[in-house]
C-alpha cells in the first residue's frame, strides 16, 4: 500500500475539515429553516444534569436556597437558610440531641467545584458584623470577594467577606433604615451585582425599600439610587398588583435583582409587577418588558442571568411563580421560549429563585421554600427549540 506524502496528507486534512464545516453549516441552516416553518424558534438548548451536584458530606442538608453565583474558576457558590429546616429533617441536630444519625443543617455558604463536589463552606454570626436575620443573595466579585444580602425584618445591611469567609466590610446597620431615601442604610436587600469596570455595587434594595442603590465597593459610600422609571423612590403602598391596570410608577416589593450587562445596561427585576426594567448605569430609564403579566402573588420576575457569549445575546429569567426559566432575546426583548415545570424531579422546580451561568453557558438554579435544592442545566448549543413552553428538559439518552 502506497503511503501518502506529507503534502497529500495535509490536503486530505483540509478537505475533511472543509466537509465538517459544510455539514455543520448545513445543520445550522436546516435548524433555522425548521424553526421558521414550524412552531419552533432558534435559540439556546439545555438539558438537566440529574447527577449534579454530588451529595453533601457530614449528613448535611440544604434548606431554602436563596442565592447562587459563579466565580472566575467556574466554582458555584450558593447561600441557604439553615434555620428553615424542620426538626423532622434534622433530628440529629436537635437539643436535646436525638440518637438519630441524620441530619444536620449545612453551613450557610457553600462552594462547589465544576464537578459538583463541595470544596468550601462557612458562614454564620461572628465578631465585627451583624449576620442577617435572613440570608438573601450571594455574589462573588472580580476580586474573589463574597457579598451577601440580608432580607430579615430588621436587616438594613450588606456584608462583604473573602472567599475563605474572613469578614471585610459591613454597609448599613440592622434596625437603622429610615426608608427608600435613606442615604446610609438599606432595608431587606435581595441581591447584589459588582461592576468590575467602576468597582461599584448595584444593590437590589429590595424587600423593605423600593429602589436600586449604587455604592463604592471599597468604601461602601452611597453614590446614587433610584426607583421605577428612574423616579425618586416613594414608599407609598401601591396595593395589590392588577395586571389590567397601567404599569405602576414605582417598584413593588421586592426589587429582586439588578444585573449590569457588558454594554452598560442595568436590568432590574420588579418581581411582583411581573416586569424587567432596563436602565443606563446612571439610572436613566430605557425600556421595560412584562413577562407572564397575569401572574399574581409572588410574581414572575425573580432573577436573571445573561448568556456567556460576548454580546450576552440571551437573558435567562427564573420565574418562581410559574416554576420555569424563560429565554429572552436581549436585543428585541422578546420571550423566545421557556423550560421547566412544577415538581420535585430533576428539571422541575419548587420556588425557582436564583439563577447564574458559568463560562461554558451552563445554567444553575436554586430553589427556595420547600424546594431546597441547586440544579444544573447543561448548555447544548443553539438550535431549533419548541415554543413557547418546552416543559422539563430531560436528557434524550
Amino acid at each position: 500500500m502506497q503511503k501518502l506524502s506529507g503534502r497529500r496528507r495535509l490536503a486530505l486534512w483540509v478537505v475533511c475539515l472543509a466537509l465538517i464545516a459544510i455539514v455543520g453549516l448545513g445543520q445550522a441552516m436546516l435548524g433555522r429553516t425548521m424553526a421558521a416553518q414550524g412552531n419552533m424558534v432558534f435559540g439556546p438548548m439545555f438539558e438537566v444534569d440529574a447527577l449534579w451536584p454530588k451529595p453533601l458530606p457530614n449528613h448535611w442538608l440544604l434548606a431554602a436556597t436563596i442565592g447562587v453565583s459563579v466565580d472566575a474558576r467556574d466554582h458555584v457558590w450558593i447561600i441557604h437558610r439553615p434555620g428553615a429546616l424542620s426538626a423532622g429533617e434534622t433530628p440529629a441536630a436537635q437539643d436535646p440531641p436525638n440518637a438519630a444519625d441524620c441530619c444536620f443543617p449545612a453551613p450557610p455558604v457553600l462552594e462547589y467545584n465544576p464537578a459538583g463536589i463541595l470544596v468550601g463552606s462557612w458562614g454564620g454570626p461572628g465578631e465585627g458584623y451583624e449576620w442577617p436575620e435572613s440570608n438573601h443573595g450571594i455574589t462573588v466579585d472580580h476580586m474573589d470577594n463574597v457579598w451577601l444580602g440580608a432580607s430579615g425584618g430588621s436587616d438594613a445591611q450588606i456584608l462583604k467577606f473573602s472567599r475563605s469567609g474572613a469578614f471585610l466590610m459591613q454597609v448599613g446597620r440592622q434596625g437603622a433604615s429610615t426608608g427608600s431615601n435613606d442615604p446610609a442604610n438599606f432595608h431587606q436587600v435581595a441581591k447584589l451585582f459588582v461592576d468590575p469596570l467602576e468597582n461599584e455595587v448595584y444593590v437590589s434594595d429590595g424587600y423593605g425599600n423600593k429602589r436600586v442603590v449604587v455604592i463604592d465597593a471599597e468604601t461602601g459610600e452611597f453614590k446614587r439610587y433610584w426607583g421605577a422609571y428612574g423616579n425618586r423612590p416613594d414608599d407609598t403602598d401601591l396595593g395589590r398588583y392588577d395586571p389590567t391596570a397601567e404599569p405602576a410608577p414605582q417598584f413593588r416589593n421586592p426589587v429582586h435583582c439588578a444585573e449590569l450587562s457588558h454594554d452598560r445596561l442595568l436590568y432590574v427585576c420588579d418581581r411582583a409587577n411581573d416586569r424587567i426594567q432596563v436602565f443606563q448605569s446612571d439610572g436613566t430609564f430605557v425600556e421595560e418588558l412584562l413577562v407572564a403579566k397575569e401572574t399574581l402573588g409572588n410574581g414572575s420576575v425573580w432573577d436573571i442571568a445573561f448568556s456567556r457569549d460576548a454580546s450576552q445575546k440571551y437573558i435567562y429569567l427564573a420565574d418562581g411563580g410559574n416554576q420555569k426559566v424563560h429565554i429572552i432575546d436581549r436585543a428585541s426583548m422578546q420571550v423566545l421560549s421557556s423550560f421547566g415545570d412544577g415538581g420535585r424531579q430533576p428539571g422541575q422546580f419548587y420556588g425557582a429563585h436564583s439563577i447564574a451561568t458559568d463560562s461554558h453557558g451552563n445554567i444553575y438554579v436554586t430553589e427556595t421554600f420547600e424546594g431546597k435544592r441547586l440544579q444544573k442545566f447543561i448548555y447544548k448549543g443553539e438550535g431549533p427549540i419548541r415554543s413557547p413552553d418546552q416543559g422539563v428538559v430531560w436528557p434524550e439518552h
